[in-house]
C-alpha cells in the first residue's frame, strides 16, 4: 500500500544529513574541540559521536569529559569545548549542500506543517536557516538542543503542534526511535548517513529507506 504525501499533516526533519550535508563538517569539529586532549582522546571522541548520532553537542561533550577524558571537568572547561565546537561549525553550515528537492516536496505538501527536530543547538540553527533562507519552509518551527528529540517531540506532540499523521525524516538510529517513541512514521535517508552498514540495520528493522529528500516524490510507501 502506498500512501499519497498528502496523507501527512506534519513533516518532521533532522536537519544534519537530512536539509544540510553537514555530517563529516561536524565530526570534524568534535575532532578539532577533542585533540587539545591528545590524537587517542580526539579519535574516541569521533568514534562516540558516530557512534550515537542525533544526540545533542551537549551530551557527547559531557561523556567526553566524564567518560573518555576522565576528568572532574569544571562548566568553564565544558564551555570551552562547546565554544570550539560552535566557531568552526557555523561558518561551515553556511556553505554547505542543501538537499536536492526541498523545493518540490514543499509543493507536494502544502497544506502539512514542517518541523526541523534536530540534534544542534537551537539558536545556531535558527541564525543558519534564516540566513540560507530556508526558515520560511518551516512553519512548525526549528526546534533542537539542548533538549533532546524525545523532548521535544513529546512536547510538539502534546500540545497538538505535531498534527497526526506525522512522519519523521532522518539519517540516525536515534531519529528512528525518537520517531517510533513519538508514534510517528519514519523514513531513513541514506546519502549523507554516518551509519555503517546502514542497509542491514533498515533490512533488521524493516525500515522504509531512500537516498536524499530528492527522491521522495508525491508517494510515500507505508
Amino acid at each position: 500500500m502506498k500512501y499519497s504525501i498528502d496523507h501527512y499533516n506534519t513533516l518532521v526533519f533532522d536537519c544534519d544529513g537530512v536539509i544540510l550535508n553537514s555530517n563529516k563538517i561536524k565530526t570534524h569539529a568534535f575532532y578539532l574541540a577533542a585533540l587539545p586532549y591528545g590524537e587517542g582522546a580526539a579519535q574516541a571522541m569521533i568514534a562516540y559521536h558516530v557512534a550515537n548520532g542525533g544526540l545533542s553537542r551537549y551530551h557527547k561533550f559531557a561523556y567526553f569529559l566524564d567518560e573518555i577524558v576522565r576528568s572532574k571537568a569544571s562548566d568553564y572547561e565544558l564551555q570551552i569545548l562547546l565554544d570550539t565546537y560552535a566557531s568552526y561549525v557555523r561558518d561551515e553550515l553556511l556553505y554547505c549542500e542543501i538537499a536536492p528537492g526541498l523545493n518540490e516536496l514543499r509543493e507536494h505538501s502544502k497544506h502539512s506543517r514542517w518541523l526541523i527536530v534536530s540534534g544542534g543547538d537551537q539558536i545556531e540553527l535558527n541564525d543558519v536557516f534564516a540566513v540560507r533562507g530556508l526558515t520560511e519552509f518551516f512553519d512548525g518551527g526549528i526546534f533542537g538542543s539542548p533538549d533532546t528529540k524525545d523532548d521535544i517531540l513529546s512536547r510538539e506532540c502534546q500540545s497538538g503542534h505535531v498534527r497526526q499523521p506525522a512522519l519523521f525524516l532522518g539519517d540516525s538510529k536515534y531519529d528512528y526511535q525518537a520517531a517510533d517513541r513519538a508514534g510517528l512514521d519514519f523514513i531513513f535517508l541514506s546519502d549523507w548517513t554516518d551509519i555503517e552498514n546502514w542497509k542491514i540495520w533498515c533490512e533488521k528493522y524493516k525500515i522504509k529507506n531512500l537516498a536524499n529528500i530528492s527522491k521522495i516524490s508525491a508517494y510515500i510507501p507505508n
